[in-house]
């Protein structure tokens, strides 16, 4: 039969950056909307698998110049192709062993409940008394929390020893009975320096507002996110002031593009939900940047990620290309034709 170590060594094989397991008991006392045992009732186990955004993703929002790779490679890929491959073929090997096992990417996109955990109005019903709404959505972050992987830190994102902010997770469900990890214990990740709360674009995350949760024993805590902030500034926009007209987002007239944003309007989604034009300035570049200044991160580089004050649009100040730009090529090569 497959042993904790069995799975550990193929999920890294497979891609996995990341791997711990927790007993699925674990889960009691979680909400019935969040509680994956009303998804497989026999699970003996989770496999929880956390997937690296390289450092370098997060480089051309930094510099102010390529802002589609972050949404794109460090976002919605890693979401929608990468974990969904490696927690499949994860999945293929149990089932291989005759034990059931379920693939559960990043993303709930049919989940019940909003960003705040409240049910969606007209969106579904149980199918039976006793029974969640569906989807179920699992809380990865405290998923990854009961798997060992880390600690929740105060801007609401995952740290780990390795990456500190710097990850997204998958999950395995399974029948399959493994040897569980402990939950983390070693030193204290997130020291409250609130650098995210001083650096989120959307003033998203509160300094003296809260949210705190038992889980496993354990009580979390973790600043009680503007969630409606959050993802205005997520996008890049504001709001405009009385008597201003902004369309920076699709069929509005009420958001205008913030200093984080170069765009006039805000580019296509990449990959469905890729649309970080933020890049995650407070929650996860501020808290990175601080994590790596202390030097608790395995995940070291020789260079700092930050050698200069961040960039800021000035919306207030017109700008025209130069005549020369617009006539040719900035490259000196010939310009690219389209295809016919």
């Amino acid at each position: 039969m497959l042993t904790a170590a069995d799975i550990k060594k193929h999920a890294k094989r497979l891609g996995a950056d990341l791997v711990g397991i927790a007993p699925i008991e674990r889960w009691e006392g979680a909400p019935k909307q969040m509680d994956p045992r009303y998804i497989m009732p026999r699970a003996k186990s989770m496999i929880v698998m956390g997937f690296r955004v390289m450092r370098g993703s997060l480089r051309g929002i930094e510099e102010g110049t390529f802002f589609s790779n972050y949404s794109s490679m460090g976002y919605g890929g890693i979401t929608y192709l990468y974990i969904p491959m490696v927690v499949i073929n994860l999945c293929r090997l149990i089932e291989d062993e005759g034990y059931e096992a379920i693939p559960i990417g990043h993303q709930s996109d049919w989940r019940a409940i909003d960003n705040d955990g409240r049910l969606k109005k007209n969106y579904s019903r149980p199918v039976e008394p006793g029974k969640p709404c569906p989807d179920i959505m699992i809380h990865l972050r405290i998923a990854a929390f009961l798997a060992g992987l880390g600690e929740i830190g105060y801007s609401k994102m995952f740290l780990t020893p390795e990456f500190g902010p710097r990850q997204r997770f998958g999950v395995v469900l399974t029948e399959l009975p493994l040897d569980p990890d402990p939950i983390y214990d070693g030193p204290p990740l997130c020291n409250r320096c609130m650098a995210c709360v001083r650096a989120c674009p959307g003033n998203a995350i509160p300094s003296n507002k809260t949210v705190r949760q038992m889980v496993a024993g354990r009580m979390l805590e973790w600043a009680d996110i503007d969630t409606r902030a959050c993802d205005l500034a997520f996008r890049g926009g504001m709001r405009t002031e009385p008597g201003e007209r902004g369309d920076y987002l699709e069929n509005t007239t009420n958001v205008k593009p913030s200093p984080i944003s170069p765009f006039y309007k805000k580019p296509r989604n990449l990959y469905n939900t890729g649309q970080a034009i933020c890049g995650a300035a407070g929650c996860t570049r501020a808290c990175m940047i601080s994590l790596e200044k202390r030097g608790v991160l395995k995940n070291r580089f020789v260079s700092p990620f930050r050698e200069k004050e961040p960039w800021r649009v000035d919306w207030s100040q017109p700008f025209e290309p130069d005549a020369d730009d617009l006539e040719k090529p900035t490259s000196g090569l010939p310009p690219m034709k389209e295809a016919d």
